[in-house]
């Protein structure tokens, strides 16, 4: 690698942890482009040679986290036994993102932001930002049996642990993730069972 790529990956990475450490402070609407760049010691002209704008910033540090998270899911998930083993190592992978509670607040207010822009929204929405009801059943599906609707119970545990992720940012304190993850696995196992009725 020459040492003008190098210097370039190494600006990308410093103005990535500055806008996550600002995020994580003060909140993705109330972080300016400038702000970051002071922070991570750069001008201007250097953050849009990397990136074309805060909500492509935000796309890539995304995608970086998520890649970190996934490289352990995925090796945990090959080792499980039946459909609840793997439901589990999902969730405990979900559990992760929900223990940094800044980005878990951050991610729901990008989340928010990016529902008000269609070409954002569709964007967010492409499995390597989320864990999609598409790739969902992508993890299970090794685990069940043909006729499992295995799409709908990935949309079914996406909408439990985004909507756990809003009631957790409330702070109210009421549902844990255990709680919810229990209530994931029994209906999912319900869900499943109808779905192979159904078939046969």
């Amino acid at each position: 690698m020459t040492k003008q790529r190098e210097k370039s990956r190494q600006t990308r990475r410093e103005l990535m942890d500055a806008a996550m450490a600002l995020f994580a402070d003060k909140g993705f609407g109330e972080t300016s482009v400038a702000e970051i760049t002071a922070r991570a010691g750069y001008a201007k002209g250097s953050f849009y040679r990397h990136f074309d704008g805060k909500d492509r910033l935000f796309l890539d540090i995304l995608e970086r986290k998520l890649a970190e998270y996934r490289a352990q899911r995925d090796r945990s998930i090959e080792e499980a036994a039946d459909l609840e083993e793997a439901l589990r190592v999902i969730w405990d992978f979900l559990a992760t993102m929900v223990a940094d509670r800044n980005w878990a607040k951050v991610f729901l207010e990008f989340t928010v932001h990016a529902a008000r822009d269609e070409g954002l929204r569709e964007e967010l929405g492409a499995t390597r930002y989320r864990l999609s009801e598409d790739l969902f059943a992508r993890l299970i599906r090794p685990f069940v049996p043909e006729g499992y609707p295995a799409r709908k119970l990935g949309a079914l545990n996406t909408a439990l642990f985004e909507g756990f992720m809003v009631h957790n940012a409330l702070e109210s304190g009421v549902l844990d993730l255990a709680d919810v993850r229990e209530a994931a696995v029994a209906l999912s196992r319900t869900l499943g069972a109808a779905g192979h009725e159904e078939e046969t």
